[in-house]
């Protein structure tokens, strides 16, 4: 299995705009780039990091895990996100190692990404997703 970079880092928050400052004016970071996804009400602010990214998600009512979260935890660190080539092959070899996912296959991410996201309850307590970029048409 390789793991070929840290995708993302994903941050739950209730409001965006106190990070959002934080990492624009102290950290000197250009504005995010900004998503609505309709279908989890959320709101996503991506700030582009030396080829990795920080992604604050934003609830907007139910539809994802991350309402929940932060009303158990706390607004912090929701997920890692692992880029892999072949998440078929990698989702196989952990099975194998014990690791569970949170569905039986593969999801569509966003921009034609497959994702899965394992179940913290076999990772030491951290939500972590693996990703597999969309293939070039």
């Amino acid at each position: 299995m390789k793991i070929k970079r840290i995708h993302h880092v994903a941050i739950a928050v209730n409001d965006t705009a106190p990070l959002e400052r934080f990492l624009v004016d102290a950290l000197e970071l250009a504005p995010p780039h900004r998503e609505t996804r309709p279908a989890s009400n959320l709101e996503i602010a991506i700030f582009p990091v030396a080829g990795s990214s920080i992604e604050l998600l934003k609830p907007n009512g139910q539809g994802s895990q991350v309402p929940d979260f932060i009303k158990a935890r706390g607004e912090g660190l929701f997920h890692i996100c692992l880029e892999v080539d072949d998440i078929d092959a990698v989702m196989s070899e952990l099975r194998v190692k014990g690791v569970r996912f949170k569905s039986d296959s593969p999801l569509t991410g966003h921009a034609g990404t497959r994702i899965a996201f394992l179940d913290p309850a076999t990772t030491g307590g951290v939500l972590f997703e693996l990703l597999e970029a969309a293939t070039a048409a």
